[in-house]
């Protein structure tokens, strides 16, 4: 009899191997399994340590903006005498974003919060109605006669993004820093950056630059997200304060001269690229910028034209006027316009000068403008200046007029009564 079964006996061959595994024999398995996972090391990409202070730092910040609204919404409601409570829903708000740690995986995208009132029509303000888009005590009022509460009490600078995209608004400095707002022309804002402590955009609204702690940050606008985060380690009190194409424009310190480029493609801040630059006006459509530079016998602030391929070199310069060095002004949209603060031949006052940048080879010419300058300059399209004086009034500057001798005066708003000066909104760059 043959010892192998053939194709018609009915007996079952042995396995070659059990294949009956025991409760207790898995569980052993998957024990020795997980144990040897847990004793190999993990590559560690951050210092927890330092994550855990900046989220910390974070949740500080949040603490600090959650008391102050509340003390100041008591306030209000105490000063009233009348609490009235609403069954509704309150609006959702959205969270306070901290984008200053590029390396954090706790970064949350806050939702769009629909403006209270959509849009609503705005009230006439003054002659200048119309002119340009303004923000005034936290509302943003536009030229198309609407006006859109921000949600914040006060804005330091807005601009207004290509294409119908809305608006970019900077908030002013609080004990919990800055913010960043996307606005849209429905009336919805979101906060694309906040607890900053300084923030620049790009005149073309697509990036933005920022320092917190201590990393200076880049990143591109898009829609309301901010993509693809760049950051370097930021020098003693650098901050950003512009953009010269895709390089961000650093000021060693908001209280010293001094201004590098930082070009992040390239990685950190050059340590040895601050040329003493006192103040950046704008830039000409070639991306010369347009700044101030300590020059002349004896030394004094004088126009230059400085050179972004060569480190903010100096091409060359004009002195003549006696030119203010606090920063504002602003170049016209086909460079041939710098309207700024100074003063002309023996005059102690100072005023905005309107200064042809046509002349800058030779003898400097500068006129007077209007009014001192109290914050930012807004060149229209139809190629006239606005700005607001420190009065509050908005002062509208047609070059034509001023070199025909007549001197732009400002106009009162009507229609609101603002308990600051009003945040003129810049066109984007052409």
């Amino acid at each position: 009899m043959s010892g192998v079964a053939g194709p018609g006996d009915n007996r079952t061959p042995v396995p070659a191997r059990p294949t009956v595994v025991t409760a207790d024999e898995l569980e052993r398995a998957l024990r020795e399994t997980l144990s040897r996972q847990a004793a190999a090391p993990l590559p560690c990409t951050v210092d927890p340590a330092g994550l855990a202070i900046r989220r910390a730092t974070r949740t500080r910040r949040r603490r600090v903006v959650t008391g102050t609204a509340l003390a100041g919404m008591a306030t209000v409601l105490v000063s009233a005498g009348v609490v009235q409570l609403s069954p509704q829903a309150t609006q959702p708000t959205p969270p306070t974003v901290v984008l200053g740690d590029p390396r954090g995986s706790s970064w949350t995208v806050p939702e769009p919060v629909p403006s209270p009132s959509g849009g609503s029509p705005r009230a006439a303000l003054g002659p200048a109605g119309g002119a340009v888009d303004l923000v005034v005590d936290g509302t943003l009022y536009t030229a198309g006669n609407t006006n859109i509460p921000l949600g914040v009490a006060d804005a330091d600078r807005a601009q207004r993004v290509p294409d119908k995209g809305g608006w970019l608004v900077v908030g002013a400095p609080t004990v919990a820093g800055r913010a960043l707002l996307s606005v849209h022309a429905d009336g919805s804002t979101r906060v694309l950056l906040a607890g900053a402590e300084a923030i620049a955009v790009a005149p073309d609204g697509g990036q933005v630059a920022w320092r917190d702690g201590d990393r200076l940050s880049i990143a591109g606008i898009v829609g309301d997200k901010l993509v693809a985060v760049a950051g370097t380690t930021a020098p003693g009190a650098a901050v950003p304060v512009g953009f010269a194409g895709n390089s961000v424009l650093v000021r060693r310190d908001p209280a010293r001269p001094g201004y590098a480029l930082w070009h992040p493609a390239a990685g950190g801040l050059p340590t040895a690229g601050w040329r003493d630059v006192l103040a950046v006006h704008g830039a000409l459509p070639d991306g010369r910028l347009v700044g101030l530079v300590s020059a002349g016998t004896p030394r004094r602030p004088c126009l230059a034209l400085l050179d972004p391929n060569r480190a903010l070199a100096t091409i060359r310069s004009a002195c003549g006027p006696t030119l203010s060095s606090d920063g504002l002004g602003g170049v016209s949209a086909d460079g041939r316009w710098l309207l700024l603060n100074g003063r002309t031949g023996s005059s102690d006052v100072t005023g905005a000068l309107l200064v042809d940048l046509a002349t800058l080879g030779g003898t400097l010419v500068a006129r007077p403008a209007g009014p001192t300058l109290a914050g930012a300059v807004c060149w229209t399209p139809a190629g006239t200046a606005w700005y607001a004086d420190a009065r509050g009034g908005l002062v509208p500057v047609r070059p034509d007029r001023v070199v025909a001798g007549e001197r732009a005066a400002a106009s009162p708003l009507t229609g609101v009564e603002p308990a600051g000066r009003p945040v003129i909104v810049t066109d984007p760059a052409p």
